[in-house]
């Protein structure tokens, strides 16, 4: 039977040398069973202060835990670890990445939320989950869930992130139903993973708003600087790319 493992990480920081802190995940089963994860651990990387100033995890929190391998989600993973579940998260490059530098070789099936979300949901202002959470109206909902679950909602924190993209991904299913008639959402979503988004307009910086292509056509320069000098996630390098070779 198919399951899906939902799962958010804080870590250290974002950087190579950066582990796993916390580990937060839901795992739906057959009839909607969930088995809920909220597991803190210890690591040999200090955390970061800008790490601290976004989860709230310090030193003391994770004093005397155990290790990310002694934890209980770790341990479960290696069972679930097939091709007939699904592995999920929100920017699922990061999460994954980071179980990977405990060792962790994927061989479920990937879906990110956030690659769908610019997929399925093209004209929302942003697509972080947290954004999401408000423009969406899932907090309207996040409640009566974290009730369910005897979960404590927060922004950045792992197990109240999973909360809150266990409610998107219900929309995110809706949406392919809406849109795709008669085909499987969640092998949909898994394509849609594994597929480039062409953006439409820049999210930040001085064309903040502004149409892609357009500024391809007016200012080329201000496009192959953004990739020569910028850390850009991939859809967007992606689209810079494409519009230039475009043109």
């Amino acid at each position: 039977m198919t399951k899906y493992i939902l799962f958010d990480t804080e870590t250290t920081g974002n950087q190579e040398e950066d582990r796993i802190i916390q580990i937060g995940a839901m795992v739906i089963g057959a009839k909607g069973s969930v088995e809920v994860y909220d597991e803190l651990c210890s690591s040999d990387v200090a955390i970061k202060t800008e790490a601290m100033e976004v989860h709230n995890i310090t030193p003391d929190i994770i004093e005397g835990k155990a290790s990310f391998k002694s934890t209980r989600f770790w341990n479960d993973l290696q069972a679930l670890n097939s091709e007939n579940n699904y592995l999920i998260a929100h920017n699922i490059s990061f999460d994954l990445g980071m179980l990977k530098k405990e060792g962790f070789e994927n061989r479920m099936k990937l879906i990110d939320t956030l690659r769908c979300a610019k997929h399925l949901f093209p004209d929302e202002n942003y697509h972080r989950l947290q954004y999401l959470r408000y423009s969406l109206e899932l907090y309207k909902k996040e409640k009566e869930e974290a009730d369910r679950y005897n979960i404590t909602i927060k922004s950045h924190d792992a197990i109240g992130d999973v909360l809150v993209m266990k409610l998107f991904l219900s929309k995110l299913v809706a949406k392919v139903k809406e849109q795709y008639a008669g085909v499987n959402p969640m092998l949909k979503l898994e394509e849609l993973t594994n597929t480039p988004v062409m953006m439409k307009t820049f999210k930040f910086g001085k064309y903040k708003g502004e149409q892609i292509e357009d500024i391809a056509r007016s200012d080329a320069g201000y496009i192959k600087w953004m990739l020569k000098s910028l850390e850009l996630d991939e859809d967007l390098k992606y689209t810079l790319e494409r519009v230039l070779e475009s043109f």
